[in-house]
């Protein structure tokens, strides 16, 4: 029986993270993974869903080429070697952890680990023991209890990434992050897309402007956008779907199924601890821990928001707490959203409607893209910036965005969050010209009444 300080169940980017940490402290670590270093993100997530969006991406540059001077004519698409490169990405990323493993001289067991004790654990049929837990074993996606994933013709996330054909007619039911950036991916390729949700608008976490934004670009290349709908069958005859989809009857090559994920919680020996689940998600406080003083969780499995960054960053919590040091809690208000979807979506702290549900007084600045040099000249005009403050403080409560490349502009916010800035100190803060971050700074101005280009 080997003895570690920490053990880690999960190698993705919160279980890495934690034992990368916990080994930077000279802790004994060992990391447990069932599957591939660097779990769903860096494998079947977000890695190489950004690289089917590149090419996406690329079609379109190209197909609008002419506009700009340069003539190629229409793009061929090769699905597979689309597919590859973002297998490639993916396994170059996982090799990468591998290494980061070896370097901080962490155990690696390959396999599933489950809980003996709470402070022992079982691997590949061995016993082990540990002074503390560290669960990050993640989530997966969700079934319906009338639709259930089958792999061949109805799609998961995982199928729906790598795709042995390409559908013609494609239903995405689910339009959270997940679903959405399909339908950018499958649309740019030449997919028809039917998109259903259930709820009232696209990304229902999303502000409501922001959603319905995105929901007319969709529509505007031809996405059908179904809102408040539900699927209420889908059935396969041969090679086809038909799905009843609210009053209508109709028929698909393949279907997306993206409504949401439950943590893995099962088979981790949880009944020989106290530790809590509640909604298919490990219970825990604001530094991870469980109700089993030895057992920490993070990320997915700990519930949502289900972001890599999100889990990354409450690993580090979770071991300086376990190692008596006084991290400060996640403010789960302060973790930014990003949509890969085209246009992007990036969004940080209230929407409009969660600050009225709180009884705030607002003050809201919106700047649209297509006021903005750098959108313009680059041919990306759709989209817009919208900031919320509140009226009595000057604080940002939250900040929405939509259009190209602003998920790389978001983090501009969150500092400005995490700083606790005023709308003085961004209006006082220069932004360079010509920029789509300018739009940030005009977005403030006209929330106090100072838009200088709009």
């Amino acid at each position: 029986m080997t003895a570690f300080d920490l053990t880690v169940i999960g190698g993705g980017p919160g279980g890495y993270t934690a034992a990368i940490r916990a080994a930077q402290l000279g802790y004994e670590v060992a990391l447990v993974e069932a599957d591939r270093l660097g779990g769903t993100c860096l494998n079947w997530g977000c890695i190489p869903t950004k690289s089917l969006l590149h090419a996406a991406d690329l079609l379109r540059e190209m197909r609008d080429a002419a506009d700009w001077g340069i003539e190629i004519g229409e793009p061929s698409i090769n699905l597979d070697q689309m597919v590859a490169r973002s297998r490639a990405a993916a396994d170059q990323l996982a090799n990468g952890v591998d290494y980061l493993m070896k370097k901080n001289g962490i155990t690696v067991f390959a396999g599933s680990a489950a809980l003996t004790s709470p402070k022992h654990f079982a691997v590949a049929g061995e016993q082990h023991e540990s002074e503390f837990f560290i669960l990050a074993t993640g989530a997966r996606s969700r079934d319906l209890p009338h639709i259930k994933i089958d792999g061949e013709r109805i799609w998961g996330p995982r199928e729906a990434m790598t795709p042995a054909f390409k559908p013609e007619r494609l239903l995405i039911i689910g339009a959270g992050a997940i679903g959405v950036e399909f339908a950018s991916f499958y649309a740019a390729i030449g997919s028809r897309i039917t998109l259903v949700e259930a709820l009232d608008q696209i990304l229902p976490v999303e502000d409501v402007e922001v959603a319905a934004g995105l929901e007319d670009s969709f529509k505007a290349r031809g996405i059908d956008v179904k809102t408040g709908t539900m699927v209420a069958s889908l059935e396969q005859n041969g090679d086809v779907l038909v799905a009843e989809i609210g009053d209508e009857v109709a028929e698909f090559d393949a279907a997306i199924l993206s409504v949401g994920v439950t943590g893995n919680v099962e088979n981790l020996g949880l009944a020989a601890t106290d530790i809590a689940v509640d909604g298919g998600f490990v219970t825990t406080d604001a530094f991870g821990k469980t109700s089993e003083p030895t057992v920490y969780a993070i990320g997915d499995v700990a519930g949502a928001p289900c972001l890599a960054h999100k889990a990354s960053h409450e690993a580090v919590i979770a071991v300086e707490a376990i190692d008596g040091q006084s991290p400060t809690p996640l403010d789960m208000a302060r973790i930014p959203g990003c949509t890969y979807s085209y246009p992007q979506v990036a969004s940080i702290g209230m929407t409009e409607t969660a600050a009225k549900d709180a009884g705030l007084e607002t003050r809201i600045g919106r700047f649209p893209l297509l006021a903005n040099g750098k959108a313009i000249a680059s041919g990306t005009p759709d989209g817009m910036i919208k900031v919320i403050f509140d009226q009595a403080t000057g604080e940002l409560l939250g900040a929405h965005m939509l259009g190209a490349g602003v998920t790389e502009l978001i983090q501009g916010y969150a500092i400005a969050m995490g700083l606790e800035a005023t709308e003085v100190d961004l209006i006082e803060t220069v932004f360079p010209h010509p920029t789509l971050s300018e739009g940030m700074h005009e977005a403030v101005l006209a929330a106090f009444d100072r838009a200088l280009n709009f």
